[in-house]
């Protein structure tokens, strides 16, 4: 370690510039003035954003109000005290939490991209209340906040654990909390659908909700907001030293082990304060500590912690209440009100994470094959595997027509194909068959598609869903339900496939910087995923936002109420993709080895690229058109295939597709039996089926640099 980076640790240079440049005197003044600069435009947002709202109070009567010239005026105070008030307070909380815990695990992992929402802090969080309501447990706020510190914790911990702290780059970090955080996510829905009466209410605040009715929520959490804050600030020298890296922070004395655990715990504690204020508002924690870090270099001084966290902290804090004042000129009314301002914080948020995914440089880090490589097969046991797999999705089939509320045997469904059936059996099989063929056709579409993804980012973890295509989907196909009640499947398939081509095109088009790098392409997708998650739960809110059981039960992957000719454009689909597919089998083997592999033996790797991933959207957008949105088959069905295939592309695409088909099928069976005649959505048991496997995968592939 040099002599400079020395003095960098005592707080003499910026960091940044260990052994690069001489040392640069601290520019406390200038320190002060960024502060200053940044408090006051906290506080001019704060009084902006008071003046805003749904009542007849402007800020003239609050200016009257403040200077004591209003006399009497009850309704300015009523509406300042229980309503604009509590609202700003709960804004300015949720900002310092969330900008300091979000600088102290960027930190803590040496990562830009860490944050709460990256490292899954929210979700847990947001899990752990949902459950107590679900419980029907009237908690106070304090053990609602334990809860949530408690299930915050929980999955930063198995985040940091399968990214190892973030040594292994800044995508497996993203693509671990974020896989993380759909399990959870999963599990949180299915609940919310479940339990809508225990639950109601909680679907807006999960999107992040500052809306406050009284004080009494800000003033019990301010104690451990203040407490969490300073141990952050005295925490600030240890960080500085951590920054230097593992050896020299313990050359220096530094515990690290013992830092990185406290400054954790201290992160996650910001986080479940601000869950337990407005629940989980999304990326403030990643960008506000971004925003503050590019300021560092300009002000000598700054980048040092204990001044670094608290303006990490008034970013926040400008970041969430210029969202609200944004919110509020565009959705006027009670509207307004309504839509969380976590949507717009996050709409804002995941493009700091395109921004900083666009910075990444294509060369930093190796990756290696999408496959975790399955090992070779004889041709024997390929085509032994493949048989028995076909014969469990006819026999998944034909549970599929007999299983549901009204059991059915065989004779019934043969007389049904003969024409010959009862009345009673006719009504069950013509409304079961339309859902056994769009379960099937869906599971196929998205095992094809996530063989595709896989080996075209050359990446385990990856998946239609994080690239953002089925969230497109989701939102083509939920604003035309919406706007238009009566559209029909046609008219919701073609909404989805356009909207879902419109999301692919701008990935790629935002991933494409001088060549199309892998990691790019799936942190991109990510950011562009969050914002159609957030598009989505705008349009429920502002539509109809006393029936989110309606958008719950899309976004979750249901099969209710489909028809066949709804599956049909599924089946042109996987007619036009699986022939493409077969005559570039070749083409995505040498895909998911590298870069240079293709270059070097004649493949125009650009043009590859985007064909197979045109095929991929093309199959998630008809899946989601025909089931919904349903998680975790793109990305179990292909390593269940590598595992029994091989991972050459030839033998898996066609076992997976297979696969698909059967994990779709069984659980769309399952949801209708297991509560009949209550129905779980197919998506959310393909959920309760992929998480533990995805949680596996992970933890198997811990240590695999290349992910």
């Amino acid at each position: 370690m040099t002599v400079t980076a020395l003095a960098d640790a005592r707080g003499e240079v910026p960091a940044g510039t260990a052994g690069a440049s001489p040392a640069r005197p601290v520019r406390r003044l200038r320190v002060v003035a960024v502060l200053a600069a940044a408090a006051a435009l906290v506080v001019v947002l704060a009084v902006v954003d008071l003046t805003l709202g749904t009542s007849d109070v402007d800020a003239l009567d609050l200016v009257r109000l403040a200077t004591g010239r209003a006399g009497g005026d009850e309704q300015a105070l009523a509406v300042l005290v229980a309503s604009r008030l509590p609202r700003v307070l709960a804004a300015l909380s949720v900002g310092l939490a969330l900008g300091v815990s979000g600088g102290v695990l960027q930190s803590v992992a040496r990562n830009p991209l860490a944050s709460p929402d990256t490292l899954a802090v929210n979700a847990g969080g947001y899990l752990a209340v949902v459950v107590a309501a679900v419980l029907g447990l009237s908690l106070p706020l304090a053990v609602n906040g334990l809860l949530a510190f408690v299930g915050g914790l929980a999955s930063a911990g198995l985040v940091l654990a399968i990214a190892r702290g973030g040594a292994t780059g800044p995508t497996r970090l993203v693509l671990a909390g974020s896989a993380t955080m759909l399990a959870l996510g999963s599990v949180t829905m299915l609940l919310l659908l479940l339990f809508a009466q225990e639950t109601a209410g909680l679907f807006a605040w999960g999107a992040g909700s500052i809306v406050q009715t009284d004080l009494q929520t800000v003033t019990q959490v301010a104690p451990v907001l203040v407490a969490g804050l300073a141990a952050a600030v005295v925490l600030g020298r240890r960080l500085d030293l951590l920054g230097l890296g593992d050896d020299a922070a313990t050359v220096l004395g530094l515990d690290v082990r013992r830092t990185r655990v406290v400054a954790v715990l201290v992160a996650v504690l910001l986080a479940a304060t601000a869950v337990t204020i407005a629940g989980p508002v999304g990326f403030v924690g990643l960008c506000a500590p971004v925003i503050a870090r590019l300021l560092a270099p300009l002000v000598p001084g700054l980048h040092r912690h204990r001044v670094l966290l608290p303006l990490a902290g008034l970013v926040g804090c400008a970041v969430v209440l210029a969202a609200d004042i944004l919110l509020r000129l565009l959705v006027p009314g009670t509207s307004g009100v309504a839509v969380p301002t976590g949507v717009v914080t996050t709409l804002f948020g995941a493009a700091v994470l395109v921004w900083l995914a666009r910075r990444l440089r294509d060369d930093a880090r190796p990756t290696t094959a999408s496959a975790g490589t399955g090992a070779p097969r004889t041709l024997r046991r390929v085509v032994v595997t493949t048989a028995v797999v076909a014969a469990l999705v006819v026999a998944a089939a034909v549970a599929g027509l007999l299983l549901g509320d009204t059991m059915l045997l065989t004779g019934d469904v043969a007389n049904w194909l003969r024409g010959v059936s009862g009345q009673g059996v006719t009504f069950v099989l013509d409304q079961r068959v339309p859902r056994v063929v769009a379960a099937l056709v869906a599971g196929a579409a998205l095992g094809l598609s996530g063989s595709i993804v896989q080996a075209v980012c050359r990446n385990p973890l990856a998946e239609p869903g994080l690239l953002g295509i089925t969230g497109g989907a989701g939102v083509g196909a939920v604003l035309l339900l919406v706007l238009v009640p009566g559209a029909s499947l046609w008219a919701v398939t073609g909404s989805a496939t356009v909207a879902a081509a419109l999301t692919f095109t701008l990935v790629y088009g935002l991933a494409h910087r001088r060549g199309l790098s892998s990691d790019r392409l799936v942190l991109v997708g990510v950011g562009v995923s969050a914002v159609a998650n957030a598009v989505i739960t705008m349009i429920v809110v502002i539509t109809n936002p006393w029936n989110a059981v309606m958008a719950l039960t899309w976004l979750s992957g249901s099969t209710y109420g489909r028809s066949l000719e709804q599956s049909l454009p599924v089946v042109v689909a996987l007619a036009v993709v699986v022939p493409v597919v077969l005559r570039a089998r070749r083409e995505m083997d040498l895909v998911a080895l590298d870069d240079d592999t293709p270059r070097v033996l004649g493949v125009a790797l650009g043009r590859s690229r985007l064909v197979l991933l045109a095929c991929a959207a093309l199959l998630a957008a008809t899946a989601v058109s025909a089931a919904g949105v349903v998680g975790f088959v793109g990305l179990v069905a292909p390593h269940l295939a590598r595992g029994l295939v091989g991972s050459t592309h030839r033998r898996m695409v066609l076992v997976a597709t297979l696969l698909g088909a059967l994990l779709v099928s069984v659980a769309d069976t399952l949801g209708r039996t297991v509560i009949a005649p209550g129905q779980i959505p197919a998506g959310l048991v393909t959920a309760m089926i992929g998480a533990p496997y995805l949680v596996w995968l992970l933890w198997r592939t811990r240590r695999s640099v290349g992910l």
